[in-house]
C-alpha cells in the first residue's frame, strides 16, 4: 500500500471533440442558414458549376396565389425539393422555377368581397358591376402580387431551394401574351369553336366551370314523380297511359323536350286499382308506363296499394310515341307547352333507380343534350346566368332554379299529373371556390375540339400509354377521364384572367383567322400586358386599318385559368432554355383531373406531344385519426406553427418518411416522432464528428489493411447508395430515409458505434484498428451529409460545415459521393448477416444476467459461445469478444449445457454466462487478468499502459 493517489488516466482517452451541438434548436438556427445561402449567392453557384450537366426540369405546378401556405403546399413543395436536390446532387443540373397561378374567380371574388364590403377600403359598399373594368383588374392583380410574395418567403422558410428572383406567374405580361397566343393556335388550327351545349354552371358566381373546379358534398334535393300522357303510340292501348319519369331536378321539368328508353328493357302497362290512405296525387284508374323491374319501388315510393299489369312489352315498341308535356294546357303557361314530347331510344338508360324512363332537358345535361340534338330537338336557354328561370319557361319567369321545386310540383299537381314527390340526400356537385351547388346549364361557349382533325383526344391517350406514372395506377384513372371526356370549355364569363382574346365576324359569326392579328395582340399583351384589351379603341387598335371594328365581335370571356396553368410549359420552359417535355411533373392526385389534364390536352392540340415524360402523384394531408383537417374541427397543423415550434427539418423528416403515394398523416404526435427519429440522426452526425476531430486523408487505410467489420460498413454503404441513386432516378422515395434511419439507428449507433468505441476511445492514435475506423468514419460522415442534403439541407449544411469550415463552402455544392466498386462485397454481406445473427444470443445471455443484476456492464463479462462446427472458423474468439463488447470470449464446438443461453430459430448456437476474471482497466474499463501487472501503471492492461506510455512520451 502507498500514499500515492492513484493516476487520472482520463486525459489520455480520445474522447469525441466537435462543436456541432447535441440539440438542434432548429427554429432559431435554420433562418441564419437561409441568410447564409442568399449572401454566398448559391443558387447561383450551383447553376454556375453544373452549366454544363445534362438539364434536370422538375416543371413546378403553380399554386394559387390566394392565402398563406397549407400542409398540403407544404408536402407538395418540400417533395419537389427533395427530388431536386437529389437529381443535382446525382450529377444533373436541376434548374427549379417556382410560379404561381394569380387568375381566376377565387381573387375576383376576395377582391368583389372587398367592394362589397361596407367597412372594407371601398367605404359604403361598391356593386362590382359599376367598377371599371381596368380599376378591377388592378385590384385583382395588387391582390394577388402580395399573397405572392407571402407565399414566396414561406416556401424559401421551408428551406425550398430554387430561382426565387426569376419566378413565374401567369399574371406576368410575358405569361399573359403567351397564354393568348396559345389560344391562337387552337383559333388557328381549327380546333376552337363557339358552340351552344351544357356546361357546369355557377349561378352564384355566374360562369362556367371546369371539372377540376368542382367538388362533391352531401346535398338535399327535391325529387318527384311525374306522368307524360301517351298521344300517339303505334299500340293502341298505350295511348292515354302516362309515360312515368323519375328526377332528382325538378326544375328541370319545364325544359323537357323529349323521353328516352331502353330498346331491350322490359317495360309494364299497369293500372291503378287503389291508393294508400292519405295519398292524394295518384287515382284508381290511372294507367303508367314504366320498367317491370322498378314497379316494386315506384309502388312503395308513390303509394300505390294496389294494381294490375296489362302486359310487359319491350321498349323498343315505344319507337315513334309522342307524349303531350305534362304541363299541356296548364292556364298559366298561356299555350306554352303545347309541344309534343317524342320518346327516343337512349342505350344509356337502365333499370337501376327511378322507372326505366328518362325525361330529356337538352338544356341540361350532357347526354340529354346530344340525343336532342341527333334528333334534331332544339335546345331552348331555359335559365338566366344567376339561376332564375327566363322568359323560355312561361309561368315561373324569375324564379330561381334552386327555389323552383314547390311552383313546379303545384303546377303538376294541378294538372293531374303529379305521382310523387319528396326529398332525398345525395352526393351533388358543389363550386370549391363558393361552396354553392351548380347546375348545368346550355350557354354559348368557347370550346377545344377532342376528335376533330387535330385529334386531341387520341394523341393524348397514346401520350398517357407513353408516360411514366408513379405510381402507375395513375394512368388509369387519367387515361380513363380522357376517354370519357366531353369538348373542352375553356371559356369563363369573368373580369380577371387572360382573354380569349379573337374577334368574330357578325356578317358569318365565324371567329376571325388571322395570325397579323394575332401578332398585334401579342406585341400589346407582352408590353402593356392582357390589359391592352380592355383599352378604349382595343379593337381598332388589333384589326388595323384593313377591317371595320363595327363588322366584329371583340369576345371577351376569359380563358379558364386550368387552360393558362396547362399552358405554362411555353412560357416557363423554352423561352428560358429548358428541355419540353419536361422530365417531370409532380402535384396532388386530384391533379389528374386538374393540372395534368389540362397541360396534357393544351400540349398535345398545340404541339402533338405531351409536356411531360413522368408523373408523380402525391396523396392529401388527413389529421392523426385519418380526418380531413378543417378549422372547425380544430385539427388543422399548419406548416408556419410547425416550423416555428420545431424547424423546417422536421417538417421535411416528415415528408420523407411517409408513403407519399397514399394519404398523409401529421399532428403533434406523429410531429414528436418524427422529431425523435430526426434526434438519432443528429447524434449520429454528431458521434462521426466527433470523432473524426483532427482527422486528416494521410490516415486512410487502404480497404486490403481494414478489419472485417469495417469492410462490412462500407458494403453497406454501397447498397443505400445504391438504393438513394435509384430513388433518383426512379422518383420513388418511399422507404428511403427510414432505411437511412435504421442504418444510423441498428447498423451504426446500436452496432457498429457501439463495438468502435472502445478502439476510437482508447487504441493508439495511429493503431491500425483506430485508423481503419476513423477511415470509414470519414465515409460515413461524408456520404450521409450528401445523403441527407436532399431531405434535411439546414442539418445537413451544419453537419457538413462543422468538419469543413469555409466562408462560402456548403454540403449543397457537393454531388453525391462516387462509392469505389470495391467497396461491394455480397459474399462479406451474407457471412456478416451470420456473425450478427449469433452475436445476439450473446447479448441476449448478457441482457438477462444484467436483469438479474449479475452484471452491470457487459465488459464484466467472458461468456462462452457454443457453435456448430462449421462456423467455428468465422471468426477468432478475441474479435467475437469486440462484437460482443466483453473482456473476454471462449469459443467452443461441444454440446452446450442445458442451462446455456438460446435463441429459436438459432440452432446449434448457445451461450454459457461467465464473468471475467482479473480487474478493471481504470482507462478502457476491460476486466482482464493483465491488469495490476505494470510497476507504472497497476491500474492499466498492457494496451492502455503502451497507449500512455507513448503519450507520455510526445
Amino acid at each position: 500500500m502507498t500514499d500515492t493517489p492513484a493516476r487520472d488516466y482520463r486525459g489520455t482517452v480520445f474522447l469525441p471533440q466537435t462543436p456541432f451541438p447535441m440539440k438542434g434548436d432548429l427554429p432559431k438556427r435554420e433562418p441564419g442558414w437561409l441568410a447564409r445561402w442568399e449572401k454566398i449567392g448559391l443558387w447561383d453557384r450551383v447553376r454556375a458549376q453544373s452549366a454544363e450537366r445534362q438539364k434536370f426540369v422538375l416543371h413546378d405546378g403553380p399554386p394559387y396565389a390566394n392565402g398563406a401556405l397549407h400542409i398540403g403546399h407544404a408536402l407538395n413543395k418540400i417533395l419537389k425539393d427533395v427530388i431536386n436536390r437529389a437529381a443535382q446532387m446525382a450529377g444533373r443540373d436541376a434548374e427549379y422555377i417556382p410560379g404561381w397561378d394569380c387568375h381566376g374567380l377565387p381573387i375576383e371574388w376576395k377582391v368583389e368581397e372587398e367592394y362589397r364590403n361596407p367597412k372594407g377600403k371601398y367605404k359604403g359598399g361598391v356593386d362590382k358591376d359599376s367598377v371599371p373594368v381596368l380599376e378591377f383588374r388592378a385590384e385583382c392583380r395588387a391582390y394577388a402580387a402580395q399573397w405572392l410574395d407571402v407565399q414566396r418567403e414561406e416556401f424559401k422558410r421551408l428551406g425550398v431551394a430554387g430561382d426565387w428572383t426569376g419566378r413565374y406567374a401567369t399574371m406576368d405580361f410575358a405569361s399573359e401574351a403567351s397564354i393568348a397566343a396559345e389560344i391562337g393556335k387552337f383559333l388557328m388550327n381549327g380546333s376552337l369553336y363557339r358552340g351552344l351545349r351544357p356546361v357546369m354552371w355557377s349561378p352564384v358566381e355566374k360562369t362556367a366551370l371546369a371539372e377540376a373546379e368542382v367538388e362533391y358534398h352531401d346535398h338535399k334535393s327535391a325529387i318527384l314523380y311525374t306522368g307524360f300522357p301517351i298521344v300517339k303510340a303505334a299500340a293502341p292501348d298505350l295511348v292515354g297511359a302516362e309515360a312515368v319519369i323519375w328526377t332528382t331536378t325538378p326544375w328541370t321539368i319545364p325544359a323537357n323536350r323529349a323521353m328516352a328508353y331502353g330498346a331491350e328493357i322490359d317495360y309494364a302497362l299497369l293500372t291503378v286499382d287503389g291508393v294508400a290512405d292519405g295519398i292524394e296525387l295518384i287515382r284508381p284508374g290511372q294507367r303508367f308506363i314504366l320498367a317491370e323491374a322498378l314497379i316494386g319501388a315506384f309502388a312503395k315510393e308513390v303509394g300505390l296499394a294496389a294494381f294490375s299489369v296489362s302486359r310487359v312489352f319491350k321498349g323498343a315498341e315505344l319507337e315513334g310515341a309522342v307524349a303531350a308535356h305534362p304541363l299541356r294546357g296548364w292556364d298559366k303557361a298561356e299555350g306554352g307547352y303545347a309541344f309534343d314530347v317524342p320518346l327516343l331510344a337512349g342505350d344509356y338508360v337502365t333499370t337501376e333507380a327511378g322507372t326505366g324512363l328518362v325525361h330529356i332537358a337538352p338544356a341540361h345535361g350532357e347526354e340529354d343534350f346530344h340525343l336532342a340534338r341527333a334528333h334534331g330537338i332544339g335546345v331552348p336557354e331555359c335559365v338566366a346566368d344567376d339561376g332564375t328561370y327566363t322568359v323560355q319557361v312561361p309561368g315561373f319567369v324569375g324564379i330561381h332554379v334552386f327555389k323552383a321545386h314547390e311552383a313546379v310540383w303545384a303546377a303538376l299537381t294541378e294538372m293531374g299529373h303529379l305521382a310523387g314527390r319528396g326529398f332525398i340526400t345525395h352526393s351533388y356537385p358543389h363550386s370549391w371556390r363558393s361552396k354553392k351547388p351548380i347546375i348545368y346549364r346550355a350557354t354559348p361557349q368557347w370550346f377545344i375540339a377532342m376528335d376533330d382533325a387535330n385529334q386531341i383526344r387520341a394523341k393524348s391517350l397514346q401520350a398517357i400509354a407513353d408516360t411514366r406514372f408513379v405510381p402507375d395506377q395513375g394512368r388509369n384513372r387519367i387515361g380513363s377521364m380522357v376517354a370519357a371526356r366531353p369538348d373542352w370549355c375553356i371559356s369563363r364569363q369573368r373580369a380577371w384572367g387572360v382573354p380569349i382574346a379573337i374577334f368574330v365576324d357578325k356578317r358569318n359569326g365565324e371567329p376571325l383567322r388571322d395570325q397579323v392579328v394575332l401578332d398585334r395582340i401579342d406585341a400589346a399583351f407582352r408590353a402593356e400586358g392582357a390589359d391592352a384589351w380592355y383599352q378604349p379603341g382595343a379593337a381598332a387598335r388589333f384589326l388595323g386599318n384593313e377591317r371595320n371594328p363595327d363588322d366584329f365581335e371583340q369576345v371577351m370571356d376569359i380563358v379558364d385559368v386550368w387552360f393558362e396553368s396547362g399552358s405554362t410549359h411555353a412560357f416557363v420552359l423554352r423561352p428560358r432554355g429548358l428541355p419540353v417535355p419536361a422530365d417531370l411533373y409532380l402535384e396532388g392526385s386530384d391533379q389528374h383531373r386538374g393540372w395534368f389534364h389540362s397541360s396534357l390536352l393544351e400540349s398535345v392540340g398545340s404541339n402533338g406531344y405531351a409536356p411531360f415524360k413522368a408523373i408523380l402523384t402525391h396523396g392529401f394531408v388527413l389529421d392523426e385519426t385519418g380526418r380531413k383537417m378543417s378549422k372547425s374541427l380544430g385539427n388543422v397543423t399548419a406548416p408556419q406553427e410547425v416550423t416555428q415550434l420545431y424547424g423546417a427539418d422536421i417538417l421535411r423528416l416528415w415528408v420523407m418518411n411517409s408513403d407519399v403515394a397514399d394519404d398523409l398523416r401529421i399532428g403533434k404526435g406523429i410531429l414528436a416522432q418524427q422529431a425523435e427519429l430526426y434526434r438519432r440522426i443528429r447524434n449520429t452526425l454528431r458521434w462521426l464528428l466527433g470523432n473524426l476531430a483532427e482527422f486528416d486523408d494521410a490516415e486512410t487505410l487502404p480497404l486490403a489493411e481494414m478489419p472485417e467489420l469495417e469492410r462490412w460498413v462500407l458494403h453497406r454503404l454501397t447498397e443505400l447508395d445504391a438504393r438513394i441513386r435509384q430513388a433518383a432516378t426512379d422518383y420513388d422515395w418511399n422507404g428511403v430515409y427510414p432505411d437511412i434511419h435504421a442504418f444510423c439507428a441498428t447498423d451504426l449507433s446500436a452496432f457498429y458505434f457501439d463495438i468502435r468505441k472502445d478502439s476510437l476511445y482508447c487504441d493508439a492514435r495511429d493503431s491500425l484498428r483506430r485508423r481503419a475506423s476513423r477511415t470509414v468514419l470519414d465515409a460515413l460522415h461524408r456520404c450521409l451529409t450528401a445523403w441527407l442534403a436532399p431531405a434535411l439541407p439546414f442539418t445537413a449544411e451544419e453537419a457538413w460545415l462543422a468538419r469543413f469550415p469555409s466562408e462560402d463552402g456548403s454540403v449543397h455544392l457537393q454531388d453525391f459521393p462516387v462509392l469505389p466498386a470495391e467497396w461491394r462485397d455480397e459474399a462479406l454481406a451474407a457471412k456478416w448477416e451470420t456473425v450478427r445473427n449469433i452475436r445476439r444470443v450473446v447479448t441476449g445471455a448478457l441482457e438477462k444476467a444484467r436483469a438479474a443484476g449479475t452484471i452491470g456492464a457487459s465488459l464484466q463479462a467472458a461468456p462462452s459461445l457454443h457453435l456448430p462446427a462449421e462456423a467455428l472458423a468465422l471468426l477468432p474468439a478475441e474479435t467475437w469478444a469486440e462484437l460482443c463488447i466483453t473482456s473476454g470470449l471462449t469459443l467452443s464446438d461441444a454440446a452446450a449445457p442445458a442451462d446455456a443461453f438460446t435463441m429459436d430459430g438459432l440452432d446449434g448456437i448457445a451461450t454459457v454466462f461467465a464473468t471475467a476474471s482479473g480487474q478493471k482497466c481504470d482507462r478502457c474499463w476491460r476486466v482482464l487478468e493483465e491488469v495490476g501487472k505494470s510497476a507504472a501503471h497497476p491500474t492499466l492492461c498492457r494496451r492502455c499502459e503502451a497507449v500512455v506510455d507513448q503519450r507520455d512520451a510526445a
